[in-house]
């Protein structure tokens, strides 16, 4: 077995494993940190709509230019008024995006561009974007959202509970903060393609969020009957439980992504794969992120201000407390500590003492 998943057993069994719960203020810390630098981003810089949503004029020229893209730039920029986006197409032609341009000016802007670039004004593409066509699509982004989230929230509070629900509906908003604010601080376009990623890592931090409240929800079965473990231990173990698949499914998600973010949009300089791309690796990394330090200790939260948990965790510790007063392991009986078989369901992410049989 290799030693990921060597170690993914030990942390399933828990034998070993990182206290998540207890350190739930550091990363609730970092979240807020994280939060505020993005809304912070959003506020000041703003986002940069693409043409979709504010309307414009898209020109394209199927025959190389005679001028650099930089040079193209500032020719389109002093031609129209308004800041120009240029990209070169793999066929050496060039592709520029103007914001905000009716259709009188895009036929002054194609003549400038015609005598600049030395291209004959028909070889150039002019076309039109009104903003309503946007301005649609934004709308049926939020309708989306907004069904979407509620949804997640009625089907949490069915098949889970309702602190379950709250916290997942926390933590999608703790994702789609972060990924919108490295938006406004990188300053990359907003189009549509970052509509559709921001609605597919909803998905994805949903399910991954899932997994652990799935773990969690089979850990704490007949929690109260038990002197053992409190109901934050049961929810560290949980996390523990499947770290390793978070990891493994996180990893495997992200690599082709970055492939389309780094190589593609950065080294080829596809640029428009970085409208999506961005947005599901941001996505994707936060995604992963909240399940595990947002997510689960929010539910533990929440969870231990109910009566009978504290009435419990009252339990657990008094007996500990006895225990240690007398010398003794709190999980030894008098048949010695339980079999890990035994405990399985309501273990804690940390090593615990084994017997071995036939030696004392």
């Amino acid at each position: 077995m290799s030693r990921l998943g060597n170690l993914g057993a030990r942390l399933y069994r828990g034998e070993v494993g990182y206290d998540f719960i207890r350190n739930r203020k550091i990363w609730y810390g970092v979240s807020i940190l994280i939060t505020i630098t993005a809304i912070i981003g959003v506020a000041v810089g703003g986002l940069r709509m693409g043409i979709e949503f504010k309307g414009g004029a898209v020109f394209t020229t199927d025959t190389k230019a005679q001028i650099s893209t930089s040079q193209a730039t500032d020719v389109a920029t002093e031609a129209s008024g308004h800041m120009a986006i240029v990209q070169e197409l793999g066929n050496g032609g060039l592709r520029i995006q103007i914001t905000e341009v009716d259709t009188a000016k895009a036929n002054e802007i194609k003549e400038t561009l015609s005598d600049e670039l030395g291209i004959p004004a028909n070889d150039i593409n002019a076309d039109l974007v009104g903003p309503s066509w946007g301005e649609q699509i934004a709308n049926k982004a939020w309708t989306g959202l907004g069904v979407f989230m509620i949804l997640v929230v009625i089907y949490l509070a069915i098949a889970f509970e309702w602190r379950m629900a709250v916290a997942a509906l926390i933590a999608l908003i703790h994702d789609i903060t972060i990924t919108v604010g490295v938006y406004a601080l990188v300053g990359f376009e907003v189009t549509p393609g970052t509509v559709i990623g921001l609605l597919t890592i909803l998905g994805y931090s949903l399910y991954d969020t899932v997994v652990v409240f799935d773990s969690l929800k089979e850990g704490q079965k007949d929690i109260t009957k038990q002197t053992r473990f409190t109901y934050s231990e049961i929810a560290n173990r949980s996390i523990n439980s499947t770290l390793v698949r978070s990891i493994n499914t996180t990893v495997v998600a992200l690599l082709p992504v970055a492939g389309l973010l780094f190589i593609g949009g950065g080294v080829l300089g596809a640029g428009m794969l970085n409208d999506i791309s961005l947005s599901l690796f941001v996505g994707l990394a936060a995604g992963a992120y909240s399940s595990i330090f947002i997510a689960t200790p929010l539910v533990a939260d929440l969870k231990e201000r109910d009566p009978q948990m504290k009435a419990l965790k009252k339990r657990v510790l008094a007996k500990r407390a006895a225990a240690a007063a007398k010398g003794e392991s709190p999980d030894d009986g008098p048949e010695g500590p339980r079999d890990d078989a035994e405990t399985a369901g309501t273990a804690i992410g940390r090593p615990r003492s084994h017997r071995t049989p036939g030696k004392r």
